[in-house]
Formats: structure tokens, C-alpha cells, sequence
């Protein structure tokens, strides 16, 4: 494998060529200079080759046929008429007939290079022509001059066993061409391309000719033209490729592109150390810690040997995130420190924005281990943090930084209840900066952010389309991990209306390749299990339910994201509600509520649990009990604007005016708060409302004389009210809640002397009843 030169590189040498003759059309300019530029500098022309359907499907090592498609379309300005620059390009290729060609095919290249002063001065005293006017010079600094210039100088570092292995491995490469070419220019011989064998066949005879061609070429090998077709420039830009590309998206390498780049890396013998950074990338991904470790250390270790401690900061960025994330919370502390250190003596401003941002962020998920690590002296409180972020990123000119910490502090003041519109003011901040900057991978924390924030005002279905337009428009552009946490949102959602098959369906219709991310699955796979669950609770398959929240509270560790472990633990205080253990839930309610106070934890979990406690109390059949807790998280809800948590915590308010018979002011308070409920396209929520309304007119029915029009309207709305709870129910298969409401229905037909239908919907009662133990069985 050579360093730079491979025989697509002679093509590309070539096609630079047939441009400075002017044999290129005005009209064909931009394609041909479009193509060259992408093979030369394609880190820089991604926004042309995104133009241009061609230019996306070219394959990483050129082809033939990557040329003859680009070439064959346009015609040639010069030359025989009807012939292409598909035929002029064959023209120059086949006109390298030799080693010896070769060489004067590289020793030609300066004449392609505008000359300097002194170059035209010894060229006019030699005799020397100057360049015909026509022709088209390429500056030396140019992308076109600098790559002339290098391949010259490449070629003739080379050791003649190497240039010998070029130049078999061009012939193997141009031989595919060898039909067409002879037909466009007549009848070739045998050995055409090979002016060694041409002329030696009348000397040695064709026996011996053929023998020799075996020899030198091996033509027999099926392999022969792959052979010396990648170059170890080749394999490092694959390397960067690769690399940028699992940072960016959060992948691993698919199969099968690994196992082609394993190929092309036993041709080489030098190993760049780039591929031990993604030996270490790939295996991190995998969850293989060990492995991970190792390639680390190999990186780094050739990154010292060659570049003294210049990076040794990023060594210790990645170790920490790496340990962050094998659990070794104190040891990835203390190495981020020593990386906030070791960037503040280097002068690197980005690497220490980076490490002063994910020791914030880490420092929100586990607060109890940053006071330890004595970095609080360092990032002060949580709003000067983000201020002094903020102000960092902007001098530096860290514009993902600046978006981020814009959502860091929108988030800050949606979590800890502030004001609406200063969380909207950061977030449009945001989102003016990523439209500004056109900072496509921000657009995945940009829009969450908005889906978040429309979710807690109770717009569900605009919570939703934020998370579609994502996935339609930006997710190519962004992390997996921000697609998964969409499309697991669209989920939750789903399940809400009871679509459990549809939710379903979301999560399993994720690609397969990403998940083969270790973090990315374990999520995957608990998100998973959290719709089983609640699917299995709503069923009343209380043992299924139990195995499948014995796994997950199993997995439910400190390092699991803060929303599905609120998540699991909801579910399993729902279990225990569903298996009348009310003391255990209780006490879990409490455990959570102090965990959160003494992290300082989201204020709508916070609230949530207020609402859990509340309901648990009049479960208890001591609803008196949570009335202040029922009131105080209805305060917080409406101070914070948290709409959905603010209608059930009021239904928890009017369900313990019910239980202190004042029904008047509890119905008035559901019929003002269920519409708006609607809204939130939230079942459970509005199954509850309505069974408390039913509640509510069931108690003025009481109150009003026996035989009066008033008890009748209060039993008859009773009886409307029970049918929209019973479908609210019935949409997320509720069982338990369906035998409530039949329950009701029946109990009310006897009240008003229906007796036939009060057996009917006892009957009903009885079939749901056995259709839960049935589940449960």
C-alpha cells in the first residue's frame, strides 16, 4: 500500500489535465471542478455535493464507472467531433504505456503550475516556449496546484518496487475500458497499454510474451484489480470519516462496512493510530468497558509519542465521559478536573468549555458527588454557571456551547418553576442562534426543549408535532439518541390514548444498526418494558405486570435517565395501588418525595408525587387527610403553569369536597376543569374527572328530596357522566376502572327501580370482573 498514490489519483491527475488543455466546455465546468474538489478537499464542499445526485452516490474509492458517469454526458470542446470527455480521458490514460511513461507522466505534472519570475526567466534563456495561451495554469497554493504538486513529489519518493506496484496495479485498473476504448479507435493489439510487450512479442514470440504477462500482471488472480487501488491517505480519511461520523450520530459501525474496512487494512502495514480511536469508539458503544479502555490508552499513548502533551486534555475528556458512564461517578470527577486543569495550561478555550459544561450537567443528574469533588467553588451556583458558560462561548466563538447553555437555562427555569416566558425568551434565543449559525445537530435539544415545555401547558397534540417534524425533517442530521427519545415520546403519548399496538409499533420500527449502541438499546429496551407494563396494569395482568417491574426497578440505578426512573417508580406505586398494599405505596410516595427534596429534583415530578399522595389518602378512604397536600399541589401547579398536573391535582381537591359533602362546589369545579382536561388528551386523567363528577351529582342526588325533578336531572347526568368515564377507560383498556363505573351504572339503575337494568350491568360487571382474573391467571 503506498502513502498518497493510487490509481484513481492518476485518473483525478489526468482529469485536472484534460481541464487545463480547455478541452472541458464552459457549460461542463462546474461538475468536472465539482467532482475533482470533492475527491480533494470533500470536508469543504459538502453543501455542492448535496446539489448534485452524482456526487452523493460516488463510492469512497473511485472507480471507472464513477468517471465514465460523469464524463460520458459532456462533450469534448476540442478533438474529433461526437466524441465525449469520457473518450479524451481514455485518451490520456492509455496513452501511459509503460513504467517508463509513467514517470514521464509525473515528471510532466510541473507543466501544469503557473510558473514564478524566475522560472519564466531560465525557460526564455534555454529556449523554452511559454505555455500556449489557451491553456489554463494552476496557482501553486490552489487545491488543483497543491494536489499536482504533491502527487509529483509522492511519485518520486517513491522505491521502484513501489512505483513498479503502481504502475501494475493502473493497468489492472484501466483494463476494464480496454473493449470500448479499441472500438472508438480501432482494432488494438493484444498487449495494447504495454509498450514492452508490443514490442518484445517479435523477439520472444507470443508463448513467451503471454508467459511474461503473467508474470508481471498475474491477471489470473480475480483479486488482481483491487490489489493497490487504496492508498494509507485513503485509509486515514476513512478513519476521520468513520470517526465524525459515530461522534456525530452516536452509532456503531454497521457490519458491513466493517468488515470491508478490515480488508483494507490488512493491505496495509503501518496501522494509523486513528483506528485504535475507533476501535475505542465502537467498543464504548457496545458497552465493552474493557476493550474500550485499552484502545483509549493505545490512542493516547501514540498521540504522546508523536505530539508531545499538545492533546493530552482530550485523553483525559474521554476517559472521564467514559468512566462517567461505566459508573465510576468519583473517578470520572476527578479526571474531568484534571481536564479543566490541564486545558487552562494549554490555553485551550474549547476543551475547557466542554469540561466546565459536562461538569454542570453531571453535576444536575448526581449533585450529591460534585460538592465532594470541591468543584462547587469552581462553577458557584447553577445560574452563574450557565452565565459564565454562556459568556465563555460566545468569546470563543463556541456557538453549540452558547445554543446549549440558552436550553440549559430555559430548562433550569421550566424545572424549578419560573416564569413562562423567560423559558420562552432562551429558547427563541436558541433557536435564532441555530438558524443563524445553521447548526443542524442543535435542532435535536432545540425541539425537545419546545415539545417539553408544550406538554407541561396541556397543548399535547403541538407537544407531538414538535416531535414529528424531528423526525421528518432533522433526525439525519442529529444524534440516534435524540430520534429515540422522540419517537419514545410519540410513544408515551399514544399509550395516554391507549393506541398501546401503535406505540408499539414506533419503538420497534427504530434502525436496527443504531441499537446496536449499548446505552442507546438498554434504553430502548426499558422504554420497552415501561409500555408492557403499563399495558399489562391497565389489563389487570397484575403477574405479568410484577415480573416485568422486578426487571426494571432491577435496572432502575442512578445512572438511569431521571424521566423513566420517575416512570418505573409511578408504575410500581400504580401496581401496588392495583394490589391494595397502600402502606408499601405510601412509603414509596415518601421515599420519593424526600429523594427529590434533597436532590432538588424537576418541580412537575414533584408535583405529580404531591398528586400520588393526595389520591393514595382517599384510596386509604381518609381523603380528608391529603387536603392540604391536594391544595398545596394545586398552588405549585398553577404558580408554575404545569396544566396537566394542575387538572388532577384540582380533581384531587374535589374529590375530598366530596368526601366533606359539599358536592356543589365540587361539581363546579370539575365542569370549569374537565374541558380544559380534554385538551390534554390524557385518559386516565379525564376517566378520573368524570368519576368524580359522577360522585359529586351523585351526592346532590342524595341531598334532594325522593321522587323530585332536581334527583332525577343529578341521576341521569350521573348516568352520562359514568358512560363518557366508561369510554375514557375503556380506550386504554382499563379493566379496574371499567368495573368501577359498571359498579356505579348498576347501583344507580337500582336506585331509580331499573331493576332488569341494574342485573344487566351487574352482569357486565361480573364478565369484566372475570375477564381481569382471567388476565391476572
Amino acid at each position: 500500500m503506498t502513502r498518497f498514490l493510487t490509481p484513481s489519483k492518476i485518473g483525478l491527475l489526468a482529469l485536472v489535465e484534460l481541464y487545463t488543455e480547455s478541452v472541458v466546455p464552459t457549460s461542463s465546468t462546474i461538475p468536472i471542478l465539482s467532482f475533482i474538489l470533492n475527491q480533494l478537499i470533500p470536508s469543504t464542499v459538502k453543501t455542492q455535493a448535496r446539489s448534485s445526485k452524482s456526487l452523493e452516490d460516488l463510492p469512497f474509492l473511485l472507480d471507472l464507472n464513477a468517471f465514465e458517469t460523469l464524463l460520458a454526458a459532456h462533450p469534448a470542446a476540442s478533438g474529433f467531433p461526437g466524441r465525449t470527455l469520457w473518450d479524451q480521458f481514455l485518451k490520456k490514460l492509455w496513452g501511459i504505456d509503460s513504467l517508463n511513461a509513467l514517470h514521464e507522466f509525473f515528471a510532466n505534472r510541473t507543466n501544469l503550475l503557473a510558473k514564478t519570475p524566475d522560472d519564466i526567466k531560465k525557460d526564455g534563456e534555454l529556449g523554452i516556449p511559454p505555455p500556449s495561451p489557451d491553456m489554463v495554469l494552476l496557482s501553486r497554493t490552489s487545491p488543483f496546484g497543491s494536489f499536482v504538486r504533491r502527487a509529483k513529489v509522492e511519485f518520486e519518493r517513491l522505491r521502484f518496487c513501489d512505483a513498479l506496484a503502481l504502475w501494475i496495479a493502473f493497468a489492472k485498473w484501466r483494463q476494464s475500458t480496454n473493449t470500448y476504448y479499441s472500438r472508438r479507435n480501432g482494432a488494438l493489439g493484444r498487449w495494447a497499454g504495454d509498450k514492452a510487450l508490443e514490442e518484445g512479442e517479435e523477439d520472444w514470440g507470443p508463448d513467451a510474451t503471454e508467459m511474461l504477462e503473467l508474470v508481471a500482471y498475474g491477471m489470473d488472480d480475480p483479486r488482481g484489480p483491487e490489489e493497490g487501488c487504496v492508498s494509507t491517505d485513503d485509509v486515514e480519511k476513512l478513519l476521520e470519516f468513520q470517526v465524525e461520523q459515530m461522534q456525530k450520530f452516536g452509532n456503531r459501525i454497521p457490519f458491513e462496512v466493517k468488515d470491508k474496512f478490515k480488508a483494507v487494512m490488512e493491505e496495509s502495514i503501518m496501522v494509523p493510530s486513528l483506528s485504535h480511536y475507533l476501535n475505542f469508539l465502537d467498543a464504548w458503544r457496545a458497552g465493552d468497558y474493557p476493550t474500550s479502555f485499552d484502545s483509549l490508552h493505545r490512542y493516547f499513548d501514540y498521540t504522546m509519542n508523536n505530539r508531545d502533551r499538545l492533546f493530552y486534555q482530550y485523553a483525559l475528556m474521554n476517559l472521564a465521559v467514559l468512566q462517567a458512564d461505566f459508573g465510576c461517578f468519583d473517578e470520572a470527577v476527578a479526571a474531568m478536573l484534571e481536564t479543566v486543569s490541564t486545558a487552562r495550561e494549554n490555553k485551550d478555550m474549547p476543551c475547557l468549555n466542554f469540561a466546565l459544561n459536562w461538569l454542570y450537567h453531571f453535576g444536575k443528574a448526581h449533585p450529591k458527588l460534585i460538592p465532594g469533588s470541591e468543584s462547587t467553588s469552581m462553577l458557584g451556583v447553577e445560574r452563574e454557571s450557565l452565565a459564565f458558560l454562556r459568556v465563555k462561548a460566545k468569546e470563543t466563538g463556541m456557538w453549540t456551547l452558547l445554543s446549549s447553555s440558552l436550553l440549559s437555562e430555559a430548562k433550569l427555569g421550566m424545572s424549578s418553576g419560573e416564569s413562562i416566558a423567560t423559558v420562552f425568551e432562551n429558547i427563541l434565543k436558541s433557536s435564532q442562534l441555530i438558524v443563524d449559525k445553521n447548526m443542524k445537530s442543535m435542532m435535536g435539544p432545540q425541539m425537545a426543549m419546545c415539545s417539553s415545555i408544550w406538554g407541561r401547558l396541556g397543548v399535547a397534540h403541538l407537544s407531538r408535532e414538535y416531535c414529528e417534524i424531528f423526525l421528518s425533517c432533522y433526525a439525519r442530521f442529529a444524534l440516534f439518541d435524540d430520534a429515540l427519545r422522540f419517537t419514545c415520546r410519540i410513544a408515551h403519548l399514544l399509550a395516554e390514548k391507549g393506541r398501546y399496538e401503535e406505540a408499539m409499533k414506533w419503538v420497534d420500527n427504530l434502525d436496527e444498526n443504531s441499537l446496536r449502541s449499548w446505552k442507546a438499546n438498554q434504553y430502548w429496551l426499558k422504554y420497552r418494558g415501561i409500555l408492557r407494563l403499563k399495558w399489562d396494569l391497565h389489563k389487570n395482568n397484575l403477574n405479568g405486570a410484577d415480573q416485568l417491574l422486578s426487571q426494571l426497578l432491577q435496572s432502575n440505578g442512578i445512572d438511569t435517565d431521571p424521566e423513566l426512573s420517575f416512570e418505573i417508580n409511578s408504575l410500581h406505586i400504580d401496581y401496588l395501588i392495583r394490589r391494595t398494599d397502600y402502606g408499601k405505596a405510601l412509603a414509596k410516595v415518601e421515599q420519593l418525595a424526600s429523594q427529590m427534596q434533597a436532590e432538588g429534583d424537576d418541580i412537575n415530578l414533584r408535583v405529580k408525587l404531591l398528586t400520588m399522595k393526595a389520591m393514595l389518602q382517599q384510596k386509604s378512604g381518609r381523603p380528608q387527610k391529603g387536603f392540604s397536600v391536594a391544595v398545596r399541589a394545586t398552588s405549585i401547579a398553577w404558580r408554575a403553569r404545569l396544566i396537566p398536573a394542575l387538572w388532577i391535582a384540582t380533581g384531587a381537591i374535589a374529590n375530598i369536597l366530596n368526601s366533606l359533602s359539599e358536592f356543589q362546589a365540587a361539581s363546579q369545579i370539575l365542569v370549569s376543569v374537565i374541558p380544559r382536561a380534554l385538551e390534554c388528551e390524557n385518559c386516565s386523567t379525564n376517566a378520573q374527572l368524570y368519576s368524580f363528577l359522577v360522585d359529586s351529582h351523585m351526592g346532590l342526588a342524595g341531598q334532594a328530596e325522593s321522587g323530585s325533578l332536581k334527583r332525577k336531572e343529578n341521576l341521569t347526568k350521573c348516568l352520562e357522566y359514568i358512560d363518557r368515564s366508561f369510554s375514557e377507560y375503556s380506550a386504554i383498556e382499563d379493566i379496574k376502572g371499567q368495573c368501577e363505573m359498571m359498579a356505579k351504572k348498576a347501583t344507580i339503575m337500582r336506585v331509580m327501580g331499573e331493576k332488569v337494568l341494574a342485573n344487566d350491568y351487574a352482569s357486565a360487571y361480573l364478565d369484566l370482573k372475570k375477564e381481569a382474573v382471567l388476565e391476572e391467571a
